[in-house]
């Protein structure tokens, strides 16, 4: 997965680089900054010192000493004022600015935590989507491992209209799966019904559970005309893509990619199946099918398959928007 969202502590993160957001004196007391410089401090500082001021948004190269990382980039991020001074052009500069230094020295993997959305201000929901999309941009043309690193939930926010939209759909489509076992058929019908679903889809959702606990070998061996290998690369020859465009925007890892290729029987994980059926921009029934061929389906009783079936519904195809919402909810990130 070339791009992964994970909560841990960025001085622990064993990287090519960590991404140090700092002040123009390369020399900070708290936060991340902070942490860096209390493991590591007079050899830190001793090479800062001789690099002088950095302005903001611009990036510096030191050794990162004691930590597990191997270098440090160290970037002055934003003090937000009113979103009308340039802030959002400046943060993004950060990322992109850091990313650019890591390719220029042939870096295979960097984390990032969430720049200035601590004590400088930044609005948390506004900080993380101009992160996720500064990175999901230059992933999509480079090679590289970036993972962006929460130190805890508090810093990670969904903007209000995204979580707003997805809370809904949920709770408009997601069925609790100890509701169907906790009542009888005939109390659930009767729940279903009064909760207002039209009568065919109440039993639709009555049937599912038992339709995929009893999912026989026949069920499976029907679709086996066509393995999950072959019908990916029809369909991405079909649309007319580019084998490196498709794996890119599925947040696929060239090697896995290349599995799948060369692999005729290669089985990869749900998460995989799915974020290429989001790289290809699949409808619900063209993504169900392509789930089929590796004995994969969606489910109303899984808050994952929901949350899927929401982004592909709504025709947003930007996987790594999906993994930020997935990450909120504490779900598997799609790719691999």
């Amino acid at each position: 997965m070339p791009f992964e969202i994970l909560r841990n502590d960025l001085t622990k993160m064993d990287v090519d680089a960590i991404v140090n957001p700092t002040n123009s004196k390369m020399h900070g007391t708290a936060g991340v900054d902070g942490r860096v410089h209390k493991i590591e401090a007079p050899r830190l500082r001793e090479e800062t010192q001789q690099m002088g001021t950095l302005p903001p948004g611009q990036c510096a190269l030191t050794k990162a000493f004691n930590l597990p990382a191997r270098h440090i980039i160290h970037t002055v991020g934003p003090i937000w004022k009113d979103g009308n001074s340039g802030e959002e052009e400046r943060l993004s500069d950060c990322y992109k600015n850091a990313l650019k230094l890591g390719k220029e020295k042939g870096f295979k993997s960097m984390a990032f935590p969430l720049i200035s959305s601590g004590a400088y201000g930044f609005p948390k929901d506004l900080a993380l989507n101009i992160a996720v999309r500064s990175i999901g941009e230059f992933l999509l043309f480079n090679e590289m491992m970036v993972y962006l690193v929460v130190y805890d939930k508090k810093a990670y926010q969904l903007s209000a209209n995204l979580s707003a939209s997805v809370e809904a759909y949920i709770d408009d489509h997601y069925i609790d799966e100890h509701r169907i076992h906790s009542a009888s058929r005939l109390e659930y019908r009767k729940m279903l019904y009064y909760e207002g679903a039209e009568p065919d889809v109440a039993e639709e959702m009555i049937a599912e559970p038992d339709r995929r606990k009893k999912k026989s070998l026949d069920d499976v061996l029907e679709h086996l005309d066509e393995s999950f290998s072959e019908r990916l690369l029809r369909l991405i020859d079909e649309k007319g893509l580019k084998d490196p465009e498709v794996y890119k925007k599925a947040n696929v890892s060239k090697q896995t990619f290349s599995k799948i290729r060369n692999e005729n029987n290669y089985n990869p994980t749900k998460q995989t199946v799915l974020a290429f059926a989001i790289a290809l921009k699949l409808n619900l029934d063209e993504t169900k099918d392509l789930l089929l061929k590796s004995g994969y389906a969606l489910s109303r009783s899984s808050r994952f398959d929901v949350i899927i079936s929401y982004f592909i519904e709504s025709k947003n195809y930007n996987i790594f928007e999906i993994n930020e919402v997935l990450f909120a909810y504490d779900e598997n990130l799609l790719g691999l």
